[in-house]
């Protein structure tokens, strides 16, 4: 600031007033001041600012792994709206360890971000009630942050998993078996409820393997259940990570689809529609999940600490069914079923 002070023949302050536009000063001398700036290559230091101002223009964002094409659509979304608004994006994974997520989040502390949006690794106790997150905005996507201040976005898993199984139903299936990874997840957990809810209204038994983490342990219970007694007519996977896993198996077992089983499962994803047969989805929003919650999160930045509300809002985002072949429907293009 003093070289451009010094090329333009003013003093320091009003280089300041012409970067801050905070009090007015003549065309002339503002002339003067931007064409010295370009002559220098001159740029605001912006850490420096930040420091002074307690003002980074960054975010955090944390989930937990970019390798999940889920994950890494949802941060592409909350950093293009960064982006839009003048802010940088710091990324970072938990690995679903809950320690590696508060060791993360407090380092993004020092960086002096000005807010946290996350996918909450799981785990029974949240350490973001801590005092150090207290006087920063967070928003939690895809599951709720444990703590009543925290606003989170989520998408309708109950009302879409139901949706899926009643489909199945309704292609005469009795005996739907429902696959997740994880029984402590949110996301497995409220779509396994509707999936219950659907097959006990309509007065059938219900049969599951939440822990199914791996494509073997998916190949294991898939092989078990076609060889027992009562063998099931479909399943419903509850994401798109053991849809793929499910239809491997299924394939490596010489079980046609949907002639021999019938599948639906949570969430769309890349090539789902160019599978053999294509698969039936519960598709979710996730442009609009990683974009809302940018957006909570930005909106958020407009009140003092002291203004939060005490209990947090939650956004339920809407999911559709998109049908195709693997459920045993004919169309010839891919038919959308709003709720």
């Amino acid at each position: 600031m003093i070289e451009v002070a010094r090329l333009a023949d003013v003093g320091t302050m009003t280089v300041s007033r012409v970067l801050n536009s905070s009090v007015h000063v003549s065309a002339e001398t503002a002339r003067r001041v931007h064409e010295a700036i370009e002559r220098l290559g001159y740029r605001p230091n912006e850490m420096a600012r930040g420091l002074r101002g307690a003002k980074s223009k960054s975010i955090g964002l944390i989930v937990p792994s970019l390798t999940d094409p889920f994950f890494a659509i949802c941060a592409h979304n909350v950093n293009a709206v960064a982006q839009s608004k003048g802010y940088s994006t710091i990324i970072t994974t938990s690995n679903e360890n809950p320690d590696t997520e508060f060791s993360e989040a407090e380092w993004m502390l020092q960086k002096h971000v000005e807010g946290l949006v996350l996918c909450p690794s799981v785990g029974r106790n949240s350490r973001f009630s801590d005092k150090i997150f207290q006087r920063i905005p967070i928003i939690s996507f895809d599951r709720p942050l444990q703590g009543s201040r925290f606003s989170s976005v989520v998408v309708d898993n109950h009302v879409g998993a139901k949706l899926g199984t009643q489909h199945l139903i309704e292609h005469g299936h009795k005996r739907i078996l429902f696959l997740g990874d994880r029984p402590d997840l949110f996301t497995i957990r409220t779509r396994h409820q509707g999936y219950r809810r659907a097959l006990l209204d309509a007065g059938l038994k219900t049969g599951e393997c939440l822990d199914c983490d791996s494509e073997d342990l998916v190949f294991k219970y898939v092989k078990t259940a076609l060889a027992g007694k009562n063998p099931p007519t479909a399943f419903f996977s509850g994401n798109n990570r053991i849809s793929r896993y499910l239809f491997r198996a299924l394939r490596n077992l010489g079980v046609r689809v949907p002639t021999d089983i019938a599948t639906v499962g949570f969430d769309d994803f890349d090539m789902a529609d160019m599978m053999q047969p294509p698969l039936t989805v519960i598709r979710q929003p996730v442009e609009a999940l990683g974009k809302t919650a940018a957006e909570a999160l930005f909106n958020q930045f407009k009140a003092k600490a002291e203004d939060w509300p005490a209990k947090g809002s939650r956004i339920t985002l809407k999911v559709e069914l998109v049908l195709r072949s693997s459920c045993g429907c004919t169309q010839d293009a891919p038919k959308v079923i709003k709720p």
